[in-house]
């Protein structure tokens, strides 16, 4: 199994400051179309196909992956993604909230496996090794607040 988890502050000096309710903005975009918000190209199809009241689904192709994701949505929260179809089985998720100072923080947290993979694989290892790295989720989470401080700045948040 996979588990990997990353915090960022929301709001590092020398930063434009975003509020809970901006970042809640952003988050949700992403949840719907992750292709504004991963790098070109790598997202080419991001489609809501199902919507209810606690949750909606998503078919995307993301580094030539095809997925479907259950995605449910705690209000100034938490963004949960299931991972229903594709080569992980799981879940991803984003959470945002204060630290004991009251600092924003946002957070990235999965327990994954590899579907038709055994525990311990070749496969599992890298997939692993990148979550942890520099390029993995860590980057993700800048890049999400970097992506929503723009966002903010064009007035489309």
């Amino acid at each position: 199994m996979i588990y990997s988890t990353a915090t960022v502050p929301v709001n590092p000096e020398g930063e434009i400051r975003l509020t809970r309710e901006q970042v809640w903005k952003g988050l949700e975009l992403k949840a719907r179309d992750a292709r504004l918000f991963l790098p070109p190209g790598l997202c080419t199809r991001c489609d809501v196909v199902e919507e209810s009241a606690t949750h909606f689904v998503r078919e995307a192709t993301i580094a030539g992956a095809d997925i479907r994701e259950i995605i449910a949505l705690e209000p100034q929260s938490k963004v949960t993604f299931f991972q229903a179809t594709g080569p992980r089985e799981g879940a991803i998720i984003n959470e945002l909230f204060e630290d004991e100072a009251g600092a924003l923080q946002l957070k990235f947290y999965c327990y994954l496996g590899l579907r038709g993979k055994e525990t311990g694989e070749p496969e599992e290892q890298a997939e692993q090794a990148q979550f942890d790295s520099d390029k993995g989720y860590r980057s993700a989470l800048l890049s999400t607040l970097q992506r929503t401080r723009q966002l903010v700045a064009e007035g489309k948040l």
